[in-house]
């Protein structure tokens, strides 16, 4: 071989490796890029909430649940002097403290509560009937009681805005909730 031949023959392995050292670096930069696309994304399903009527809230270990003012309006709005339930779950999420609701206040009339608000550690309160349902519902949670919640409206209130209801728990202190109004199960028929 001639010193002709051996160059020409030295440039082309030369070029082979800079063509894979290329290929390799952009093999190396592609991976890095698309593992990198995803970092630090928040999934579409993440913050999702449940398909219910009401609204819900969380004090301390006390979590609210599905909290609606039940009404069947028929008019523009429903009048001072009418009375409407006011439908939640209270479930006390410590595993050792039982805690007792206290009192809830709303400004558009007076709140009446029938039955012990006491919420024993684990424990669960049903205020009116879910949907038609009743705490029999569902085995998992028969040892919840059901008490009744009633508003006598001292305001008109309507369907479309929310209505602040203030929660005052014993232990863990209260909170309010932007509560909405659904129509009882038999009138969405």
């Amino acid at each position: 071989m001639n010193r002709f031949e051996n160059r020409v023959s030295s440039s082309r392995s030369s070029g082979r490796s800079a063509k894979l050292a290329v290929l390799a670096s952009g093999a190396l930069i592609g991976a890095v890029a698309m593992s990198g696309c995803s970092a630090g994304q928040i999934s579409q399903t993440a913050m999702q909430q449940s398909a219910v009527d009401g609204n819900q809230a969380t004090v301390k270990n006390v979590a609210l649940r599905d909290v609606h003012i039940q009404a069947a309006q028929t008019g523009d709005y429903l009048r001072p002097g009418a009375t409407v339930d006011l439908v939640l779950v209270a479930v006390n999420q410590s595993p050792d403290i039982t805690d007792k609701l206290v009192g809830i206040t709303t400004d558009i009339g007076k709140v009446t509560v029938t039955g012990d608000p006491t919420l024993p550690a684990s424990g669960v309160l049903f205020f009116g009937a879910q949907n038609g349902q009743t705490k029999r519902s569902d085995k998992a949670v028969e040892s919840g009681d059901t008490l009744k919640a009633t508003i006598a409206l001292s305001k008109p209130i309507t369907n479309g805005p929310n209505y602040d209801v203030t929660f005052d728990f014993e232990k863990a202190g209260s909170v309010s909730v932007a509560v909405p109004i659904s129509a009882p199960e038999s009138s969405q028929r």
